[in-house]
Protein backbone atom coordinates (compact mmCIF):
# COMPACT_ATOMS: atom_id res chain seq x y z
CA UNK A 1 0.00 0.00 0.00
CA UNK A 2 1.21 3.49 -0.84
CA UNK A 3 -0.42 5.19 2.19
CA UNK A 4 -1.38 4.01 5.66
CA UNK A 5 -3.31 5.81 8.40
CA UNK A 6 -3.01 5.30 12.14
CA UNK A 7 -4.74 6.70 15.20
CA UNK A 8 -3.53 6.79 18.79
CA UNK A 9 -4.87 7.76 22.18
CA UNK A 10 -3.43 8.04 25.67
CA UNK A 11 -4.54 9.38 29.04
CA UNK A 12 -2.71 9.69 32.35
CA UNK A 13 -3.67 10.90 35.80
CA UNK A 14 -2.21 14.16 37.14
CA UNK A 15 -0.27 13.71 40.39
CA UNK A 16 1.98 15.70 42.71
CA UNK A 17 5.74 15.14 42.58
CA UNK A 18 6.12 14.56 38.82
CA UNK A 19 7.24 16.84 36.00
CA UNK A 20 4.67 17.60 33.32
CA UNK A 21 6.07 16.57 29.94
CA UNK A 22 3.94 17.00 26.81
CA UNK A 23 5.25 16.59 23.29
CA UNK A 24 8.78 16.32 24.66
CA UNK A 25 8.47 19.73 26.37
CA UNK A 26 8.70 20.24 30.13
CA UNK A 27 5.82 22.51 31.09
CA UNK A 28 5.82 24.41 34.39
CA UNK A 29 2.85 23.15 36.39
CA UNK A 30 2.11 22.07 39.94
CA UNK A 31 1.47 18.45 38.89
CA UNK A 32 2.78 15.96 36.37
CA UNK A 33 1.46 12.83 34.73
CA UNK A 34 1.66 9.51 36.53
CA UNK A 35 3.19 6.64 34.60
CA UNK A 36 6.03 4.15 34.25
CA UNK A 37 7.86 6.33 31.71
CA UNK A 38 7.70 10.14 31.72
CA UNK A 39 3.98 9.63 30.87
CA UNK A 40 4.03 12.03 27.89
CA UNK A 41 0.50 11.43 26.56
CA UNK A 42 1.24 13.35 23.35
CA UNK A 43 4.18 11.19 22.35
CA UNK A 44 2.43 8.01 23.51
CA UNK A 45 -0.56 8.79 21.30
CA UNK A 46 1.75 9.51 18.35
CA UNK A 47 3.68 6.28 18.96
CA UNK A 48 0.43 4.29 19.00
CA UNK A 49 -0.74 5.99 15.81
CA UNK A 50 2.55 5.16 14.06
CA UNK A 51 2.54 1.56 15.25
CA UNK A 52 -1.12 1.16 14.26
CA UNK A 53 -0.48 2.46 10.77
CA UNK A 54 2.06 -0.31 10.12
CA UNK A 55 0.12 -2.98 12.02
CA UNK A 56 2.69 -3.37 14.79
CA UNK A 57 0.49 -3.26 17.89
CA UNK A 58 0.86 -0.56 20.54
CA UNK A 59 3.52 0.93 22.78
CA UNK A 60 2.48 -1.27 25.71
CA UNK A 61 3.53 -4.32 23.68
CA UNK A 62 6.87 -2.81 22.67
CA UNK A 63 7.70 -1.02 25.95
CA UNK A 64 5.79 -2.77 28.77
CA UNK A 65 5.41 -1.01 32.10
CA UNK A 66 6.65 -4.21 33.75
CA UNK A 67 10.11 -3.77 32.17
CA UNK A 68 12.48 -1.84 34.45
CA UNK A 69 14.53 -0.52 31.51
CA UNK A 70 11.61 1.77 30.64
CA UNK A 71 11.14 3.18 34.17
CA UNK A 72 11.12 7.00 33.89
CA UNK A 73 12.44 6.82 30.30
CA UNK A 74 11.93 9.84 28.10
CA UNK A 75 9.13 9.24 25.62
CA UNK A 76 11.35 10.97 23.02
CA UNK A 77 13.49 7.80 23.16
CA UNK A 78 10.40 5.64 22.72
CA UNK A 79 9.39 7.76 19.72
CA UNK A 80 12.85 7.22 18.18
CA UNK A 81 12.44 3.45 18.58
CA UNK A 82 8.96 3.52 17.05
CA UNK A 83 10.17 5.66 14.16
CA UNK A 84 12.82 3.00 13.44
CA UNK A 85 10.06 0.37 13.30
CA UNK A 86 8.08 2.29 10.68
CA UNK A 87 11.25 2.98 8.69
CA UNK A 88 12.10 -0.73 8.76
CA UNK A 89 8.63 -1.38 7.33
CA UNK A 90 9.48 0.89 4.38
CA UNK A 91 7.36 3.88 5.39
CA UNK A 92 7.95 7.53 6.20
CA UNK A 93 5.71 10.03 7.94
CA UNK A 94 3.63 12.25 5.69
CA UNK A 95 1.94 14.27 8.45
CA UNK A 96 0.82 14.17 12.09
CA UNK A 97 -2.18 15.74 13.80
CA UNK A 98 -2.50 15.82 17.60
CA UNK A 99 -5.34 16.91 19.89
CA UNK A 100 -4.46 17.45 23.56
CA UNK A 101 -7.27 17.49 26.10
CA UNK A 102 -6.35 19.41 29.26
CA UNK A 103 -8.25 21.79 31.49
CA UNK A 104 -4.94 23.19 32.77
CA UNK A 105 -2.31 24.36 32.11
CA UNK A 106 -2.87 26.51 29.06
CA UNK A 107 -0.67 25.06 26.32
CA UNK A 108 -0.71 27.68 23.57
CA UNK A 109 2.83 28.94 24.13
CA UNK A 110 4.29 25.40 24.21
CA UNK A 111 2.75 24.10 20.98
CA UNK A 112 5.55 25.43 18.71
CA UNK A 113 8.16 23.57 20.79
CA UNK A 114 6.08 20.39 20.64
CA UNK A 115 5.79 20.73 16.86
CA UNK A 116 9.56 21.18 16.60
CA UNK A 117 10.29 18.08 18.69
CA UNK A 118 7.87 15.89 16.76
CA UNK A 119 9.03 17.14 13.37
CA UNK A 120 12.67 16.60 14.27
CA UNK A 121 12.18 13.06 15.59
CA UNK A 122 9.95 12.09 12.64
CA UNK A 123 12.23 13.67 9.99
CA UNK A 124 9.52 15.93 8.55
CA UNK A 125 8.99 19.67 8.21
CA UNK A 126 7.27 21.41 11.13
CA UNK A 127 4.44 22.49 8.82
CA UNK A 128 3.51 18.77 8.61
CA UNK A 129 2.89 18.57 12.36
CA UNK A 130 -0.25 20.07 13.85
CA UNK A 131 -0.88 20.40 17.59
CA UNK A 132 -4.27 21.42 18.95
CA UNK A 133 -5.40 21.77 22.56
CA UNK A 134 -8.86 21.92 24.06
CA UNK A 135 -10.47 21.87 27.48
CA UNK A 136 -13.40 19.76 28.63
CA UNK A 137 -15.30 22.81 29.89
CA UNK A 138 -15.16 21.44 33.44
CA UNK A 139 -16.78 18.13 32.48
CA UNK A 140 -15.47 14.66 33.40
CA UNK A 141 -12.10 13.71 34.87
CA UNK A 142 -10.16 15.90 32.43
CA UNK A 143 -12.46 18.84 33.09
CA UNK A 144 -12.01 18.26 36.81
CA UNK A 145 -8.21 18.57 36.33
CA UNK A 146 -7.59 14.93 37.27
CA UNK A 147 -5.79 14.00 34.03
CA UNK A 148 -4.63 14.91 30.55
CA UNK A 149 -5.31 12.98 27.34
CA UNK A 150 -4.18 13.14 23.73
CA UNK A 151 -5.36 11.79 20.39
CA UNK A 152 -3.08 11.52 17.37
CA UNK A 153 -3.53 10.62 13.73
CA UNK A 154 -0.75 9.99 11.25
CA UNK A 155 -0.51 9.42 7.55
CA UNK A 156 2.42 7.33 6.39
CA UNK A 157 3.59 6.93 2.83
CA UNK A 158 5.71 4.24 1.27
CA UNK A 159 9.32 5.35 0.87
CA UNK A 160 10.47 5.89 -2.69
CA UNK A 161 12.75 3.14 -3.92
CA UNK A 162 16.32 4.36 -4.03
CA UNK A 163 18.01 3.95 -7.40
Amino acid sequence: MQYRIGIGYDIHRLVQGRKLILGGVEIPYEKGLEGHSDADVVLHAVCDALLGAVGKGDIGEHFPNTDKQYKDISSMILLEKVYKIIEDQGYQVNNVDVMIQAEEPKLYQYKPQMRFHLAYKLAIDEELVNIKATTHEGLGSIGEKKGIAAFASVLLKKKDKEL
